[in-house]
Parts: structure tokens; C-alpha cells; sequence
């Protein structure tokens, strides 16, 4: 594994296994843009016409969404999904690990500083540690309350995964969970309801929130299945913009929908609470089966 500054011009590590497992995460954001499994292809969706550094979000691969998922959450007045995925990230000391011959990680760090207590005034510490192993790609995100006073925050990992095309993939392990479904709606709006089919298929824009997730999910595509597992995250947001959206979204392809699909681990419903000096921790792990 090596660091580079050749990803669009930006600051990134190179993580790979012996096996040939491939993954590169920007300094900006802490931002995973590729996970390649050995031996086969890329699993993370990136727009070809996304915007780097200087305060923009990158299109594609993991986001890190922090102390606001959109406009949900205890503080309406921070910016839609929070400052993490926009912010400059160090990697930690002694962070990047070379590990066995199967595995291989790296850990960066976000600190408060001036700029993120003028839109949101609390000490903190966040961690992202991305693991690399077999096939897997393990992403665990750590939220520590470094002041003397409670804070309260959601969050997510706003995950596109890569599809050959959005029309026959289908999501399965929903069946039955509470959902809120914001198409057409305006704001925090939507109907909360259930679905009753066993896979979630696509046929138009989605976007839903849902509530508990009781266990792991599966993306079912033509060009192989991938597994979904969450830990800490409570809650899962599917989400694909279709033609209309997509068209309007300057830093996406207009037929940029055909090929991604987003299954984001995220706390939305129950914001997290921490007292002064505790910690939390979200892990989504992707398996390529």
C-alpha cells in the first residue's frame, strides 16, 4: 500500500492485499472512491463528473455523512449531510497497516476546529477506519465527544454501489420493515409504510428510510451478489435518483442512474446521544459473493 497524490489531484492511500484486493480513500472526506475485489471488478459507483476538494462532496464510492444525515436531525441549521464528507482528514499515526498477507487498513482522523464549532459547537472526534480483507470491505466509523457537555448527531455512510443496470438489480432483507418513503414529498416528509414483496426492485426514483434493520441485506444483480452488514447503524437508506433527478444533478451523467444504486448504513430515526467523554461506533461491512 502507498500514498499518493495523483486521484484527480487529491491526497489518497492505496490499500492492497497480496491476494490483489484493491481500495484508495481520499484524505478528503475520509472518502473510499474504489473497492476493487480480487479478481474482479469495481463495486463502488463514481461519477465521472464529480467535483474534488475545496468544499465539495464527491459523487460516488462512501461518503461519510456527519453530524446530519440531509436535513434530519437535532440542528436544521448545519449544512444538508453535515461538513465530515467536505473536510480535509489526517491519517492517523501509526494508522496504515499492512497486516497479514490477506488483509490490509488505514485509519484516519477528524478533529473540531474553528470552522466546524462556528456550524456546530461541540468538541469531537471522529475515526474512520477502512479494513480490506477477502472480498470485503469493512468501514467502521467511530464518534467520540471530546467536550464536557452532551451532543447529540445522525450519521450515515452514504455507500454507492456499482451496478451493470439499475432495471434487473433488486435489494433483498427488507421485507416487512418500517419505511418512510420521501418520493415526491417535500422536505422531511413522506408516508411511512412497510413493504410487503420479498426484494425491493426498481422500476422509477427511490428514496426511503428504513427504521431497524434487523439484520443483513443483499444486492442481487446479473453481475454477482454482494452482502450488506451492518453493526451501530440502526437504520437503512436506499436510495436511486432515475432520469428526472439524475438529469438535474450537474455533478452526474444523465443516464448515471442505470449504473448505481445506493444501500446506505445510516442513524437517522433516534439521533445518537453521548455524553462528555463517551463513544460511538458504526461499522457497515460489503462482502462480494
Amino acid at each position: 500500500m502507498n500514498r499518493n497524490d495523483d486521484f484527480h489531484g487529491q491526497p489518497a492511500v492505496n490499500l492492497l492485499t497480496s491476494a490483489g484486493d484493491r481500495a484508495t480513500v481520499l484524505l478528503h472526506g475520509a472518502h473510499v472512491v474504489s473497492w476493487i475485489p480480487a479478481g474482479g471488478d469495481e463495486r463502488l459507483y463514481l461519477s465521472e463528473r464529480s467535483a474534488y476538494g475545496n468544499g465539495h462532496a464527491v459523487r460516488g464510492g462512501v461518503p461519510v455523512i456527519f453530524p446530519q444525515f440531509n436535513q434530519r436531525g437535532p440542528d436544521f441549521s448545519l449544512p444538508r449531510h453535515g461538513f465530515a464528507r467536505t473536510r480535509r482528514w489526517q491519517v492517523k499515526e501509526d494508522g496504515v497497516t499492512a497486516g497479514s498477507a490477506d488483509t490490509a487498513s488505514v485509519e484516519l482522523m477528524l478533529l473540531d476546529d474553528a470552522d466546524t464549532r462556528a456550524m456546530w459547537p461541540h468538541p469531537f472526534s471522529l475515526s474512520l477506519t477502512v479494513s480490506l480483507g477477502a472480498h470485503c470491505l469493512d468501514l467502521a466509523l467511530r464518534v467520540a465527544n471530546t467536550g464536557a457537555s452532551a451532543l447529540a448527531f445522525t450519521a450515515a455512510l452514504h455507500t454507492y454501489l456499482r451496478v451493470a443496470d439499475i432495471a434487473q438489480a433488486s435489494v433483498r432483507g427488507l421485507q416487512g420493515v418500517r419505511c418512510l418513503d420521501t418520493v415526491g414529498n417535500v422536505g422531511n416528509a413522506g408516508s411511512v409504510g412497510a413493504d410487503a414483496d420479498a426484494d425491493l426492485t426498481f422500476q422509477g426514483e427511490t428514496d426511503r428510510i428504513y427504521y431497524e434493520v434487523p439484520g443483513p441485506l443483499s444486492l442481487l444483480a446479473p453481475d454477482g451478489v454482494l452482502e450488506v452488514a451492518m453493526e451501530g447503524f440502526r437504520d437503512v437508506v436506499v436510495w436511486n435518483p432515475w432520469a428526472d433527478l439524475s438529469a438535474t444533478l450537474p455533478d452526474m451523467p444523465d443516464d448515471g442512474y442505470r449504473r448505481m444504486l445506493c444501500i446506505e448504513a445510516a442513524t437517522i430515526d433516534q439521533p445518537v446521544r453521548l455524553d462528555a467523554g463517551r463513544s460511538w461506533l458504526g461499522r457497515q461491512t460489503l462482502t462480494a459473493r
